[in-house]
C-alpha cells in the first residue's frame, strides 16, 4: 500500500513540475495582461472608495424586489457573502486543476487572461455608471443615521489610496449600479460554462448564482436594478469579447494526437493547429468527378 501511495505521489509531483514549467513559459509571454488586470482591480476599489465620499444617505427607494423578497436583516447579511465566497473559491481552484489532474482542457494563465479581460471591461462600465448617478444606499450601514453612511473628508491622500482595506470594501456606499459581486460571479460561471466539462456542475453553478442574486436583494445590499443590469451587461460583454478574443487551445484534444518527433517547432505548431501543408493540398490520384483512383 505504501509503495502504491509513493508511486502515485511521485507521478503527481512530476505532473505538477511539468505543468509549472509550461505555465511559467505562458506567464512570461502574458504577464503584462495579468499585471494590468490586477492593477485595475485596485483602480476599481479606489473608484468605489471615492464614490463613498460623494454618497448622500436618504430614504430607501421603492423597489419591487424589496416588496417581493422578505428582508433577511443585518444579522444574516453574511449568507450572501458566504455564497459569493463559495463561487469565488470554487472557480479559482478549478482554474488551477491542470496542476493536479491528468485530464485537462485549459491552461491556467490563458484562462485568467480571458477572465481578467471580462472583469476589467465590466468594471470600467460599472465605474462610469455609479459615478454618473449616486443613489441612496439601501444597505443598513448606508442609511440615514448610520455613522458609516458618510465619510469625512480625508486627512491625506494616503487615506484615499489605501482604501481602508478590507473595511472600506465591506462597508462601502454609493457604488450601486451595477453589482460587483454579480460581475465576478457571472464572469466565473460563464467561463466555466464554456470551458468546464461537467454538465452537473454547470447546472449547480447557474442555480447558485441565481440564488446569490436573490440573497443580495433580500439582504438589501443592492437594489433590484443593480442585479438586473449586471445580468444583461455582463452577459453581453462576455458574448462580444469572446467573439473578438482569440480562441483558447483545447488541451483535451492533444491527448489523442500522435507523437511527432522529427518535426521542427514551426511544423509542429502548424500540425497542432490543423494548418499542415498536407491538409491544404488535394489528395493526388483521385478524380474529383467519380472518385475513381487513376492507378
Amino acid at each position: 500500500m505504501s509503495f502504491y501511495v509513493g508511486r502515485e505521489a511521485s507521478k503527481l509531483w512530476k505532473r505538477f513540475c511539468s505543468e509549472m514549467a509550461t505555465e511559467l513559459n505562458l506567464l512570461a509571454d502574458n504577464w503584462k495582461y495579468i499585471l494590468g488586470g490586477l492593477i485595475f482591480q485596485y483602480i476599481h476599489g479606489l473608484a468605489a472608495r471615492g464614490v463613498h465620499y460623494l454618497h448622500q444617505p436618504g430614504p430607501v427607494l421603492q423597489d419591487w424586489g424589496f416588496f417581493l423578497l422578505p428582508e433577511l436583516g443585518p444579522d444574516k447579511a453574511y449568507i450572501s457573502e458566504n455564497v459569493f465566497t463559495f463561487i469565488f473559491m470554487s472557480f479559482v481552484l478549478w482554474t488551477f486543476h491542470p496542476f493536479i489532474l491528468k485530464i485537462k482542457k485549459i491552461y491556467t494563465v490563458h484562462i485568467w487572461c480571458r477572465v481578467l479581460a471580462f472583469l476589467v471591461t465590466c468594471q470600467f462600465l460599472r465605474i462610469i455608471t455609479f459615478y454618473s448617478t449616486q443613489l441612496p444606499g439601501p444597505n443598513y450601514h448606508c442609511r440615514e443615521g448610520s455613522k458609516l453612511a458618510r465619510l469625512p473628508p480625508p486627512d491625506s491622500i494616503f487615506e484615499v489610496l489605501l482604501i481602508n482595506f478590507p473595511r472600506g470594501v465591506l462597508y462601502g456606499c454609493g457604488d450601486l449600479i451595477f453589482s460587483s459581486h454579480m460581475i465576478f460571479s457571472l464572469v466565473f460561471v460563464l467561463t466555466y460554462n464554456k470551458y468546464g466539462t461537467n454538465s452537473f456542475v454547470k447546472l449547480i453553478a447557474w442555480l447558485t448564482v441565481i440564488f446569490q442574486s436573490l440573497l443580495i436583494i433580500a439582504s438589501r445590499k443592492h437594489y433590484t436594478v443593480d442585479i438586473v443590469v449586471a445580468w444583461y451587461t455582463v452577459n453581453l460583454v462576455v458574448f462580444f469579447l469572446d467573439r473578438k478574443l482569440p480562441e483558447l487551445p483545447d488541451r483535451s484534444t492533444a491527448l489523442f494526437l500522435p507523437v511527432v518527433r522529427s518535426k521542427s517547432k514551426e511544423e509542429l505548431h502548424k500540425f497542432l493547429n490543423g494548418n499542415s501543408n498536407d491538409s491544404q493540398q488535394p489528395r493526388n490520384g483521385v478524380k474529383g468527378g467519380n472518385g475513381v483512383d487513376d492507378l
